[in-house]
């Protein structure tokens, strides 16, 4: 066949394949009939801005909503068919009638009727005649391979972010300083809406948390053990941060605003529109906040030259922040046919802050008068994120086949100048620090049903990350112009891209349930850095890995939601990509933290074996686990002289304190994780989680450092210890009437020992009351995070030649007001029923957060 004819075969498929496509959107079109009415009150007078919505009781992909004008009247195009009506405005009750369309026309108009009265846990509505209340939903539910909180009913974190709804989530805790971990472990991925997001940002950090608000979270999926479906990444498990998403039709959303003090307002909006085919959505707001860390290190420094055996170094520390951010997000979902649909959205975050510090030091020789030194900063930080999602959902049949594609493009920026002022030899320094991360996600999932009870799925991911650095440090002192740190001043890159496989399979046998699948994941890792120092550099590095992950699931159900599971995962903790930059943080001349390009991948094995029972008024769910962790990330801290290029000692009363991350030993931690929740009366609820760890740490390592006469020597970091601790939380709700009700919150982390450093316990407790207002379309909140203002981290860390004892809270207790008002309109669409996943807890629902 030659070219020619390949040209005319294609032309004339083409052709008619336009042919086909132009006669039947023609014949769609000639079906369409232009139908008009009204709104009125029982007075007859008319009824401005309801919502209308017709639903097709034969083709849901046929109805539509519309809204009516300041006259209360509408216009819409629809085709032929019966129609279920449904009319909702503010103050009135929602009414339902049945009309059959058969051509254009005006259909009349329609009466609603006053609104009723209201309760606290649903809306109570009068539809001829028969009375409808929705039923509360439990806060914590228990899945095959995940736990879901549902944040709805946390008073205390009403009108605030995600950090807030994360401290009261079971399993999980929340450090002063924003840091996340689950039983015990730092190494916890997120994701959002199933994947990484730009909305977290380059570091995870307590800033990202804070961006995004409680309001727009539908729930928390906690994944403790990830099944091969979910990406090897965070050896301590997933948080899978759901945000809202409407199912209604028609107009509809919330508002919400916020007053607190410390300093801070906020304002953030959740609007839907769904008509026929199309669904859109618009999240956005932003806030003010202000913030205020103060910590306190206690040095006592074994060294004669500083004049003494004994040095005491004392450093108090202020900051003080100032924050905007602000975020948005639209989207749009159009549904090709009622197996197909395809979605965009985009996503931009922005975060700016200014923050003022002022830290003193005081040096205490046993046998002479002390001196002190006094350091300001001023400092301020601009981020600015970006993401684009798009996405393919199909369904093959309705038996379960399914296939979904999405890509996401992503990239963050920040950039982050301070300006370090010290008393002694007049000492100032400027930094300046930038980083661009560019994220490419791309992946493919596929579910295959077996028969009635098993079940197939397969995927690919590939994830590009690229983090661009640069940094530059200037220095200037009495007796030396401003000058780059040449060891602090370089531009680095760091590039990684893995590819990812998995399968899995699942089915039932009688009662037995089980869930079986391996992940196949190739890294790349390709780390470019250039400093000013040449004596700094290193080569080009690449590292490259092939890793397996299984994972085993098995559960035995005794009755409806009462069942046994045992799971087995293997998981990986990946180096964050600044760890093994050499020197990617200068916050000031004695406190410095040092990459490690050395830095290689940790590996877990992951056993849990759990009991839950749900029954009506309460949920137990104990899991006993046992984590096994080999290369072990810890943080070495030592001590140093203070040097110049050339390796001569600037000053022996100058002392740089290092903090630098190395692959070390092994830990282990096991115990048991309680979860519960009791509806001990109509008006007393209780929500809980006890964590009792414990752990065995091993390892020991060489560092450099000087002993008491000044003179280079080496020391061991001794990092063995064991012992037991706990965790706990205590969430009770105390209903009033139907419309008022408070909770009172406590939280308890126990301390943690070895030879290196050992770390106090500690406390808070939180209260929040609720109003319902304005007929059950408002709500006003009040909450106090941490009453007695006793949430602050102490630890005393061991090394060689020093003793530090530590002290750090990094917020103080605050209080805020929020008020939230909810649109009402729109009728919720019912979901085509998907085949029964029978390896999941009956009250599971079908999200997920695959690869």
């Amino acid at each position: 066949m030659n070219q020619t004819e390949i040209v005319n075969i294609f032309t004339k498929k083409t052709l008619a394949l336009t042919f086909v496509l132009s006669a039947a959107a023609m014949a769609f079109a000639q079906e369409k009939a232009g139908v008009t009415g009204m709104i009125v009150n029982k007075n007859n007078q008319p009824v401005p801005y309801a919502s209308v919505t017709f639903s097709n009781k034969a083709n849901k992909t046929l109805s539509d909503a519309v809204l009516t004008d300041e006259k209360g009247q509408y216009k819409l195009e629809l085709a032929p068919g019966n129609y279920d009506i449904t009319v909702e405005a503010i103050d009135y009750k929602k009414s339902v009638v049945n009309k059959s369309i058969a051509g254009p026309g005006n259909i009349g108009a329609l009466s609603i009727q006053p609104e009723a009265a209201t309760t606290l846990d649903g809306k109570t509505q009068e539809i001829q005649g028969v009375v409808i209340t929705a039923a509360a939903t439990k806060p914590y539910k228990v899945e095959l391979d995940k736990r879901t909180y549902d944040p709805s009913q946390d008073i205390v974190s009403k009108g605030g972010n995600l950090q807030d709804v994360l401290s009261n989530v079971p399993s999980v805790s929340v450090d002063t300083d924003g840091t996340v971990s689950m039983r015990g472990s730092s190494n916890v991925k997120f994701l959002i809406n199933g994947k990484p997001s730009a909305l977290l940002g380059i570091d995870d950090g307590a800033n990202a948390l804070q961006s995004i608000p409680a309001d727009q979270i539908d729930r928390i999926e906690v994944i403790t053990n990830p099944s091969s479906k979910f990406e090897a990444s965070g050896t301590a498990g997933i948080l899978n941060i759901i945000l809202k998403k409407s199912k209604k039709t028609g107009f509809n959303g919330s508002v919400i605003g916020a007053l607190g003090y410390l300093p801070q307002t906020s304002l953030n909006a959740n609007l839907n529109w769904r008509k026929g085919n199309f669904t859109w959505f618009l999240n956005g707001g932003g806030g003010y906040r202000e913030s205020k860390n103060t910590s306190r290190n206690d040095d006592y420094f074994n060294n004669a030259k500083l004049d003494d055996d004994l040095v005491q170094r004392n450093t108090d520390s202020e900051t003080k922040s100032k924050n905007n951010n602000y975020n948005a997000s639209a989207g749009i979902v159009y549904d090709i046919s009622e197996k197909t649909s395809v979605n965009a959205s985009g996503t931009v975050r922005t975060f700016d802050s200014e923050n003022f510090g002022n830290i003193d030091y005081r040096y205490t020789p046993l046998n002479n008068p002390f001196y002190t030194s006094n350091r300001s900063t001023f400092g301020t930080n601009n981020n600015l994120a970006f993401q684009g999602d798009f996405g393919l959902d199909h369904k093959f049949d309705d038996k379960g086949q399914n296939l979904s594609l999405s890509l996401s493009l992503q990239r963050s920026r920040s950039y982050n100048d301070t300006n370090i002022d010290d008393t002694i030899d007049n000492l100032k320094d400027i930094i300046n620090q930038n980083t661009i991360n560019r994220s490419v996600i791309g992946k493919a999932d596929y579910e295959l049903p077996i028969g009635e009870y098993s079940k197939l799925e397969a995927g690919y991911r590939i994830d590009i990350n690229t983090n661009d650095y640069s940094n530059d440090v200037r220095e200037s002192t009495t007796t030396k112009p401003l000058d780059f740190l040449k060891p602090y001043t370089y531009d680095a890159t760091y590039k990684e891209t893995f590819n990812a496989f998995y399968l899995q399979f699942k089915s039932k046998i009688g009662k037995l349930g089980y869930q079986v699948g391996v992940r196949d994941e190739l890294s790349n890792v390709d780390i470019n850095y250039l400093s000013l120092d040449p004596k700094k550099n290193v080569p080009a590095t690449t590292k490259n890995y092939n890793n397996l992950f299984p994972s085993v699931y098995l559960s035995y159900e005794f009755a409806k939601d009462n069942q046994l599971l045992l799971n087995y995962t293997r998981r990986i903790d990946r180096p964050r990509s600044f760890f093994m930059i050499p020197n990617p943080s200068y916050n000031d001349n004695q406190n410095i933290f040092d990459g490690n390009i050395d830095l290689n991948p940790s590996y877990v094995d992951s056993f849990e074996f759990g009991y839950s029972i749900s029954k009506k008024k309460f949920t137990i769910n104990p899991t006993l686990y046992y984590r096994h962790q080999t290369d072990d990330t810890k943080m070495l801290v030592y001590n140093i002289l203070a040097t110049d290029e050339n390796g001569a000692i600037i000053d022996p009363k100058r002392i740089e304190s290092h903090t630098k991350p190395i692959n070390l030993g092994t830990d282990d931690r096991f115990g048991l994780d309680l979860n519960f929740n009791w509806d001990a009366t109509s008006w007393l609820k209780f929500l809980g989680n006890v964590d009792m760890f414990g752990y065995n740490t091993k390892g020991s390592t060489l560092y450099d450092t000087f002993d008491k006469d000044g003179n280079p020597t080496q020391a061991v970091a001794d990092f063995n210890g064991k012992g037991f601790s706990t965790r706990a939380r205590l969430s009770s709700t105390i209903k009033v009437d139907k419309t008022f009700s408070f909770q009172l919150q406590g939280f308890y982390r126990g301390g943690q020992k070895t030879a290196y450093q050992d770390r106090k316990d500690m406390y808070a407790i939180s209260l929040g009351a609720s109003k319902t207002i304005w007929k059950g379309d408002g709500t006003l909140a009040f909450n106090i995070q941490d009453i007695f203002n006793t949430r602050a981290m102490r630890s005393t860390t061991y090394t060689a030649n020093s003793i530090r004892d530590s002290y750090m809270q990094w917020q103080p207790r605050q209080f805020s007001v929020s008020l939230t008002y909810r649109f009402k309109q729109g009728e919720k669409i019912e979901q085509p029923k998907k085949k029964k996943d029978i390896n999941s807890n009956a009250s599971g629902d079908d999200q997920q957060a695959p690869m």
